[in-house]
């Protein structure tokens, strides 16, 4: 008896259930004016943006092959006095770019080392951690540039110390704003004796 009410409501229950779920159907619009029609692969990776420059790795050059060549890429003993528009490399004046992981600091100074004009990404108007992108470091570089030659110095050597996402933005603004870059110089420091590092944590 009980069994045979309890199946009643049971089947009451699904076709009550079907029933509405019969009813309470959607219509679905869209629009195909927002889909791509993406016909085959080098279509849809053309479409793609580029990837930035400085995080898709460093490219490799085999140093053998070069050194066969005989392509003057290293310094020699004569370098320092190959002369680059009438000025001799050791009297070429510096750009240095400090690169952090917050912030990007070019200054300019002469040959001995006497700094002319210090820009950072703080100064050009970034704030927080907008500073510490790769945009920040081209747009400062590029104002830096600009300056560089209202004084009237075209040929410059770059010494970039550091790392941080600005290393190579900061080289192509100074690029785009029209300076003649001879050499590039990585002077970031190395400590062969880091400190030790802390003990794993106990769970």
């Amino acid at each position: 008896m009980i069994r045979n009410s309890l199946n009643s409501l049971f089947k009451s229950f699904t076709i009550s259930s079907e029933s509405s779920v019969i009813n309470s159907t959607r219509t679905i619009i869209t629009s195909s004016s927002l889909f791509r029609n993406v016909v085959d692969r080098k279509e849809m990776l053309r479409s793609l943006p580029a990837t930035d420059e400085g995080t898709g790795g460093e490219n490799n050059t085999a140093v053998d092959s070069l050194i066969r060549n005989k392509q003057q890429l290293f310094p020699t003993a004569d370098s320092l006095n190959k002369m680059f528009n009438g000025v001799p490399f050791k009297d070429l004046p510096i750009v240095n770019i400090r690169v952090t992981s917050n912030n990007t600091i070019i200054s300019f100074t002469d040959s001995k080392g006497v700094p002319k004009i210090i820009r950072s990404c703080g100064i050009e108007g970034f704030k927080n951690t907008r500073k510490g992108t790769n945009v920040a470091a081209q747009t400062t570089a590029i104002t830096f540039g600009t300056k560089t030659l209202e004084r009237g110095v075209k040929t410059v050597r770059v010494r970039v110390r550091g790392l941080g996402p600005g290393r190579m933005s900061a080289i192509k603004g100074l690029q785009m704003a029209g300076l003649d870059i001879v050499s590039i110089t990585d002077s970031t420091r190395v400590s062969w004796n880091p400190p030790r590092a802390r003990k794993q944590r106990k769970l």
